[in-house]
């Protein structure tokens, strides 16, 4: 192999590591201020007590299963709005607010907005839908 093929080469495996680490999942932050930050334990125990679950994923992932009686409220889409969340529950209720996990940043970017409207007790489930399934609890 010439000198100029093994360059051509190590740049292209340069440019595909860059762009790799580039686009890889933003992750999700630890605490959000505001809301409390619980596990998927945590969020079972709400769950329980007939807490309302608030799930701002996407819809192909909303199809692929979801925490039983959650509302669905896609945070990217016309959806996400205060009246609809107000109608899905009261201002003065609690809220667990989930997403796809600790690699979704869905969560972070609703909840913020749901405190803006009035909501006081907001539970932020940081391992989202997948800390819930790997937690062996109920799914839709």
């Amino acid at each position: 192999m010439n000198l100029r093929k093994i360059l051509s080469s190590a740049v292209f495996a340069a440019a595909i590591a860059i762009s790799g680490s580039a686009y890889a999942a933003e992750e999700a932050p630890m605490t959000l201020a505001g809301a409390k930050t619980i596990d998927a334990k945590e969020a079972k125990a709400l769950f329980d007590k007939k807490v309302k679950f608030i799930d701002v994923r996407e819809d192909a992932a909303w199809d692929q299963g979801r925490v039983p009686g959650a509302v669905h409220l896609d945070v990217n889409g016309p959806n996400f709005t205060k009246e609809n969340l107000t109608k899905a529950v009261a201002v003065d209720k609690e809220i667990v607010v989930y997403c796809s996990g600790v690699k979704c940043t869905r969560s972070a970017k609703a909840i913020p907005q749901a405190i803006s409207w009035g909501y006081k007790t907001v539970y932020y489930l940081r391992e989202g839908f997948p800390g819930w399934k790997a937690g062996g609890f109920p799914t839709e």
